[in-house]
């Protein structure tokens, strides 16, 4: 049972690491107020319109562009520091006790267990399948 906890204990810190650790970026491309697309690491499709700005006979027309592209960076940790004295006592029996509940019903019991094994049935003084017998003649 030690063994089970103990493997559980170790992915829950394994996956609580690499969560607080990891960076990313979110990439939103907005036409308007509209969302158009959102992508996680890769670069957002965009609506296709698009202004380009460019020059005509010396000429330049200023247009407001009605698209925009926003970058949302979200950056993990660089160090990590975590000491179970700062976890107070009731939060690792709290802990604990959760890891114990929520594991148990995932071991497998090896014994079967029978509740009537020290129990011996009652002894027949009659046969009462007999006495409620009636025959018709």
């Amino acid at each position: 049972m030690k063994q089970v906890i103990h493997k559980i204990m170790s992915f829950v810190m394994a996956v609580v690491v690499l969560c607080s650790t990891m960076s990313f970026t979110i990439d939103m491309h907005y036409c308007g107020d509209a969302l158009v697309d959102s992508a996680i690491f890769h670069k957002a499709a965009t609506c296709g319109m698009e202004m380009e700005n460019s020059l005509n006979d010396g000429c330049s027309t200023s247009k407001k562009n009605c698209c925009n592209n926003e970058k949302l960076i979200v950056k993990g940790q660089d160090e990590l520091q975590f000491s179970i004295a700062k976890i107070a006592f009731e939060q690792q029996v709290f802990i604990a006790s959760f890891v114990y509940t929520y594991s148990s019903p995932f071991t497998s019991s090896d014994k079967s267990v029978t509740f009537y094994k020290d129990y011996k049935p009652p002894l027949v003084i009659r046969q009462i399948y007999k006495i409620d017998e009636t025959y018709l003649i």
